[in-house]
């Protein structure tokens, strides 16, 4: 498999959240360029998410209006997730921040696997880390890997830092798989403890389903980081091995 098919499954994965469909019903896009399917995903996305945007902005003016513990009160018992997640796009950036604090963080989680990134940056940039820290806990529980690995992009690296400590060894390895950003995971990768990346490829070894996130984090790591797991491959199984040696050559 070559990286282009790494890539091509894991905007699959991301295309089929959004559309909220089985990825194996979108299989067929398998030989699609990667970075059309997700040009494809984010056009989605921006049409459901442009909806409506009308009553969406007039819905935040009227938000301004109301304290932020009722604000809140109001989310989580009338407005739901999803209506969250399209009005965080286009609230006023303080008065998000403010009411994002004091909503469950179970909910939290809801608005956060609804929500587009990449019109609420700004806001959850600016989350509390105790929040953040949270909400990762409740979507690691539910194993959401795809609504974790499209947040690390916008929050701050003492942030990502602490929620990975958080996350064990396989779950680290699906975050990275669906990264809307691939080119930051020598980066992120890099804000791990020195052993922890040795760590997370010997668990690749230990479930097959882990081999493709495995094989894909190496394909874009640094060929300087990639050098010190040299060492480990030895202890992989022999197609795992095999291919990770191609990988890092």
């Amino acid at each position: 498999m070559t990286t282009e098919n790494y890539a091509a499954e894991a905007e699959i994965l991301k295309l089929a959240r959004v559309l909220d469909v089985e990825p194996a019903r979108l299989a067929y896009l398998a030989r699609v360029d990667a970075d059309d399917l997700q040009a494809f995903r984010e056009q989605v996305t921006d049409t459901l998410f442009d909806a409506n945007i009308g009553v969406l902005q007039r819905m935040a003016l009227a938000a301004r209006l109301l304290p932020g513990g009722v604000l809140a009160k109001i989310a989580e018992k009338v407005f739901g997730p999803l209506l969250c997640a399209r009005i965080a796009g286009v609230v006023d950036v303080a008065r998000g921040v403010d009411v994002a604090k004091r909503l469950h963080p179970r909910f939290l989680a809801e608005v956060a696997a609804e929500l587009d990134p990449r019109r609420a940056s700004a806001i959850i940039s600016r989350i509390p880390l105790e929040t953040v820290l949270a909400v990762a806990a409740e979507l690691t529980r539910k194993e959401d890997w795809i609504t974790l690995g499209r947040f690390v992009g916008h929050l701050p690296d003492p942030t990502v830092r602490r929620a990975l400590e958080k996350i064990d060894d396989p779950g680290l390895l699906r975050i990275a798989f669906v990264l809307d950003d691939k080119n930051r995971i020598d980066h992120v990768v890099g804000l791990l403890p020195a052993d922890r990346l040795g760590r997370v490829l010997t668990a690749a070894g230990a479930a097959e389903d882990l081999w493709t996130p495995a094989l894909d984090l190496l394909n874009h790591l640094s060929a300087e980081r990639r050098g010190t797991l040299v060492p480990l491959l030895g202890g992989l199984p022999d197609g795992l091995r095999e291919r990770a040696q191609a990988t890092i050559k």
